[in-house]
This record gives structure tokens, C-alpha cells and sequence, in this order.
């Protein structure tokens, strides 16, 4: 019997020992009072005089809450979903200052986000999330300071606006797309005409240098040539000068020059008085000549 009462004060001395995990505390009440909060480590609660009351994870929390109905300014009914990140930050206002506080904090976040949206019109609504964001967490974290809670962080999950309005608003975005696409390709024949013509111009640039290079080259051809030809009449008449050619074999060289002149198709021949005598001279030659035969 002895044995039997030991062994039973002996579990029940075990029961009384506690080991707190990393992040977790233990609220302890004494006699259905608080008495104290256990940290991280071994501790013990008297049986039957101590008692955990709440066994609190002091992890950042995140909750997920479902859609909401809000009303805008501007009367349009839409449904928002909120997600907010909140960590427990003393647990014995936690577990004595409100009661179920993930509900009060649901309920919270809802009559918070209605106040806040219903000083919004839908457009501004749709596009100031951040502001939203950061309004609620303002709000939120000033209301959980009684209950042990700090509120980090607060974001708009969804908004889900009526039906005929996604309608209107999916118009409007392909629209706006339509807009986009046909100033961007306006934009893109703009800019190829543009090429274009820039490629016609430098390219007209390029044959007119071209052909005025090809001109400028023949004109120095041609200029060389005359000057060659000058040349070498000049050095001909200098080899002519030094050779002592004499007056006969010059008008002899003059009448040959003629002949090229008179199988032109110039209608009237001018003739030198030099060579008009060498042909006198010529024809009273063929006159002698012939009497001296016939005799």
C-alpha cells in the first residue's frame, strides 16, 4: 500500500514538470489567478495549486481571412480578402485581454477596411493598394496593443469587384491595348518611311558623287591627253628645229597637212600663199615635162 501511495505522489510530482520549447511561452495561474509566464526552458507548476492556462507560440503569425462586402464612395459593392502577419508579444494580455482574439482581429479588419474603402472610389480603390496596406496596419497595430499583439503587416489579397464592372474594366483594358497597338504601329511606318527616305537620299547623294567623280575624271583625262598631244607636237617641231629642215620639206609637210584638211566636208578651203606658189611651181613642172615627151 505504502508502494502504491508513492508511486501515485511520484506521477504526480512528474505531472508538475514542465519544458518550454524555443518560441513558446507558458501562462501559469495560481489558485484561477495569474501568477506568472514561463519562458523558454525547464520549469515546474505545483499540482492541483498551478495550472497552465495558455500554452502561446510566439511565432509571426499569418491569417488568412476571407472576402469581405465593401462599399465605395462612389456606391460599388466589391469583395476584399485580407491577409495580416501579427506576432504575440505578451502573451498574458494575449490570454487575458480579449477573448478569441483571432476573431476579434477578423472583425477588426473588417470594420477597418470598410472605413477605409468607403472614403475610396473604386479607380482609386483598384490602384492604392499600398495605401490601404498601410492605413490598416497603422489602425490595426494601435487597436491589438491591449490585447498583447503586434500587427506587422497587413495586405489586400483580392479585390473583386462586381461582374458587370470586370466587364466594363476588361472593355476598357482591350481598348486601351487597341490604343497601344495602333500607336506603336503608326509608330513603326513612321520611322520605316523615315529610313526609307533616308536611304533614297543617301543614296542619290552617293550616284551624284559618283557621277560628278566619273566627270571630273574624264575632264582630266581629256586634259592630260591634249597636254600629251601638245607635248608631242612640241618636242616634234623641236626635233624638227634641230634637224635644219629647210623651207621645202616645211611647205612640203604644210601641203600634206592640207590634204587631211580637204577631205573634210568644209565647203570652201583657205590656202596659204606659200603653198599657193609651191602649187604653181608644181603645175609648170607637169607642163615642161609633158612638152619635153611629146617631142
Amino acid at each position: 500500500m505504502f508502494w502504491i501511495i508513492l508511486i501515485v505522489l511520484l506521477v504526480i510530482v512528474a505531472t508538475g514538470v514542465k519544458i518550454v520549447p524555443q518560441s513558446r511561452a507558458l501562462v501559469v495561474e495560481r489558485l484561477g489567478a495569474y501568477h506568472r509566464t514561463v519562458q523558454t526552458g525547464l520549469h515546474y507548476v505545483v499540482p492541483f495549486v498551478e495550472r497552465v492556462a495558455a500554452n502561446v507560440s510566439l511565432k509571426e503569425i499569418v491569417q488568412d481571412f476571407p472576402p469581405q462586402p465593401v462599399i465605395t464612395e462612389d456606391n460599388v459593392t466589391m469583395q476584399i480578402d485580407t491577409v495580416v502577419y501579427f506576432s504575440i508579444t505578451d502573451p498574458k494580455l494575449y490570454c487575458y485581454g480579449v477573448e478569441n482574439p483571432i476573431n476579434a482581429i477578423e472583425n477588426l479588419t473588417a470594420t477597418t477596411l470598410r472605413n477605409i474603402i468607403g472614403d475610396l472610389e473604386l479607380d482609386e480603390t483598384l490602384t492604392s493598394r499600398d495605401i490601404i496596406n498601410s492605413k490598416m496596419r497603422a489602425i490595426l497595430d494601435e487597436a491589438t496593443d491591449p490585447w498583447g499583439i503586434k500587427v506587422t503587416r497587413v495586405e489586400v489579397k483580392n479585390i473583386i469587384p462586381p461582374r458587370d464592372i470586370q466587364e466594363t474594366m476588361e472593355k476598357q483594358m482591350r481598348a486601351e491595348r487597341e490604343r497601344r497597338e495602333a500607336i506603336l504601329k503608326a509608330e513603326g511606318e513612321k520611322k520605316a518611311a523615315i529610313l526609307l527616305a533616308e536611304g533614297e537620299k543617301e543614296s542619290a547623294i552617293l550616284r551624284a558623287d559618283a557621277k560628278k567623280e566619273a566627270q571630273i575624271r574624264e575632264a582630266e583625262g581629256e586634259a592630260l591627253a591634249i597636254i600629251k598631244v601638245q607635248e608631242a607636237n612640241a618636242a616634234g617641231i623641236k626635233m624638227i628645229r634641230e634637224a635644219n629642215a629647210d623651207d621645202a620639206y616645211l611647205k612640203l609637210k604644210s601641203y600634206e597637212a592640207m590634204e587631211h584638211v580637204a577631205n573634210g566636208q568644209a565647203t570652201k578651203i583657205i590656202i596659204p600663199s606659200e603653198l599657193q606658189n609651191l602649187a604653181t611651181i608644181g603645175t609648170v613642172f607637169s607642163e615642161m615635162t609633158d612638152k619635153k615627151s611629146k617631142k
